[in-house]
């Protein structure tokens, strides 16, 4: 009978585009919604984090206030902010392995504590803020739509694009960051379409409000020569021994600094006068806060002096081993663009393409974060970066090891696989990098 025929191959090819546009639908709406709350939050950062930039440099005096700034934030966070205590790694930890819903205070808080450790001078990053905060509000978003599993999974990693894409103005490095950065070794490409709408949506947001980043040069195109990649080859060598002295650096100062002082007041205070200290007796401004002058100088031929990257390497460690707030990518770019222009004029490479490949290769190899950083160098200084920095990220990543700034990074196989066993293995299966 009629009523009992099959559902025909048209009917059924109908059912399953109409069943695809309403996913597509529903994952652009969603990591658009996220895109805003991103954007919006950091628009807000940046404007405040300016503002304290500003204002430290036209009253250094506050950068002596630091230690008591450390007091204050290191008794807040004992009180309010165990539930955000793992930052970074709570957040991948969530996007792993589910749990309950991030905090939303974690977005305020993190926001304030990262303008305070500015103001006074401390050596830290912005990521780490835009990041938790994206994350948190995304996670607040599931919730009151009651998502849970998958599609929870997509709106965490939407929050991380669309806060790294907002916060650098870089929404296509943003989009790869959030599908890269979970697992060492694996691009989580289900989240893809949410990712790319929160971080496009989430950037046009944050520059609709006014918000205007830091211009680099653009990097002239420098044909590739069997000399220049040896060239690299050697420069990515150096961004890999120094990148794992500052990973090695700040995990054991981190611990140790836990282990004899477990007080976080305490160890803050202690941290912030250690920075202090070596503020007086470096003579100059150049190591606190963002460092983002020192970074576009170190484009210029001579800009650099020779250790600007190890000072900054040691008040970042300082500052974030002791508690402070923030990341540590501008940080690190920092350490990069400085470290590659004393790089670029040792190994006759143009100094402003030795900046731009070092400024990305160093973070790229911290956070295992290859393709990400090298499209975020191609969106900062154009695209004759790219086949240089590509290399350069590459290489020092598979140097390092499963080394990460970010401990609760998994990861799902080894980067150089010396083994024939050796086998992709399922996220969930894998181990993460805490030992």
């Amino acid at each position: 009978m009629a009523g009992n025929q099959e559902p025909t191959q048209s009917a059924v090819d109908r059912t399953r585009v109409a069943r695809v546009f309403a996913q597509l639908a529903t994952q652009v709406g969603v990591g658009a919604v996220v895109g805003v709350l991103s954007g919006l939050a950091s628009a807000l950062f940046l404007w405040a984090l300016e503002r304290a930039t500003h204002t430290r440099e036209q009253h250094a005096v506050l950068v002596y206030l630091l230690p008591v700034a450390g007091v204050v934030l290191g008794l807040l966070y004992e009180r309010l902010g165990k539930p955000i205590k793992g930052g970074q790694n709570l957040v991948i930890d969530t996007i792993h392995d589910g749990g309950p819903t991030l905090p939303l205070r974690m977005a305020p808080m993190i926001l304030i504590g990262t303008v305070l450790t500015h103001l006074f001078g401390g050596s830290a990053g912005r990521e780490g803020a835009a990041v938790q905060m994206g994350a948190s509000l995304a996670d607040a978003f599931a919730a009151r739509l009651g998502l849970s599993g998958a599609m929870r999974r997509k709106i965490l990693v939407a929050g991380v694009a669309g806060g790294f894409g907002s916060v650098f103005g870089t929404p296509i490095a943003g989009t790869v960051f959030g599908l890269e950065f979970i697992v060492l070794g694996r691009v989580e490409y289900r989240a893809l379409v949410p990712a790319l709408t929160a971080a496009v949506i989430g950037d046009m947001t944050t520059r609709r409000l006014g918000i205007v980043h830091t211009p680099y040069p653009t990097v002239a195109a420098v044909p590739l020569t069997f000399v220049l990649v040896l060239k690299w080859l050697v420069f990515a060598a150096a961004v890999a021994l120094v990148t794992f002295a500052f990973i090695e650096g700040l995990h054991f100062t981190k611990r140790q600094a836990e282990k004899r002082i477990p007080r976080l007041p305490v160890r803050m205070m202690i941290g912030g006068a250690i920075v202090v200290v070596m503020w007086k007796l470096s003579g100059t401004d150049d190591f606190l806060g963002l460092g983002v002058p020192q970074i576009v100088h170190a484009f210029a031929p001579g800009g650099a002096s020779t250790w600007a990257f190890a000072l900054k390497m040691v008040f970042t460690i300082v500052t974030l081993s002791s508690g402070f707030l923030g990341g540590e990518v501008t940080p690190l770019f920092f350490v990069g663009a400085t470290l590659g222009a004393v790089l670029a004029r040792l190994l006759g490479i143009p100094v402003e393409l030795g900046a731009g490949v070092g400024l990305a290769a160093v973070f790229a190899t911290a956070s295992n974060t290859p393709l990400a950083l090298s499209i975020m160098a191609t969106e900062l200084l154009g695209v004759g970066a790219l086949p240089h920095v590509l290399i350069v990220c590459v290489v020092a990543y598979a140097l390092t090891g499963s080394r990460s700034i970010y401990q609760a990074q998994r990861q799902s196989f080894p980067k150089l696989p010396v083994d024939p066993a050796d086998h992709d293995e399922p996220a969930s299966k894998s181990k993460d990098l805490r030992g």
